[in-house]
């Protein structure tokens, strides 16, 4: 097993959509164990593949450590079949770190997918677990929490992470 790096905003793969995963293969389950042993490392509600680099619709979810006893989730090819209500809550990513905003999703999401031995699981997410899911399945998709906020937000996050990496730069 090993560390991932976790790929930052602005890289280009975190908003391109991924591909299917075709085949559950050797690749396949050491990227699940990496990307397990990654999100452990960095304490992370979720992770999806192309957040590491690796253009699959697979991600892995783990709200067991937050306020939920449930246990870690490994998805592949997950679609929402359905969502309920509205809720609003703070944010983050760790495409994205030090930067959290409020953002509105469904309460409640049923979704499917794969688990990691190919067998048909669907969930029905609430709370954190639904928030989760809903962010993974948003990278899989190519969006980021940013993509959610108003365009004046957006723009006035994308001027102080601008600022803030040049600062960065000039300081090394």
């Amino acid at each position: 097993m090993a560390l991932l790096e976790i790929k930052k905003y602005p890289e280009k793969i975190l908003k391109e959509k991924a591909a299917p995963v075709e085949s559950i293969n050797g690749n396949i389950q050491r990227l699940i164990d990496d990307m397990i042993e990654t999100i452990h490392a960095v304490s992370g509600v979720g992770l999806a593949a192309n957040q590491v680099g690796i253009s699959k619709r697979l991600c892995i979810i783990d709200v067991s450590t937050k306020e939920e006893k449930t246990p870690l989730i490994v998805l592949i090819n997950p679609v929402i079949i359905e969502k309920g209500g509205v809720v609003e809550a703070e944010e983050g990513c760790l495409s994205i770190p030090g930067y959290t905003t409020t953002i509105k999703r469904a309460e409640r999401v049923y979704v499917r997918g794969l688990n990691r031995e190919g067998k048909h699981i669907e969930i029905d997410g609430t709370g954190l677990l639904s928030r989760a899911l809903q962010h993974e399945i948003d990278h899989l998709n190519g969006l980021l929490i940013i993509d959610r906020i108003s365009p004046i937000k957006r723009e006035f996050f994308k001027k102080r992470y601008r600022k803030s990496l040049k600062a960065a730069t000039s300081s090394k």
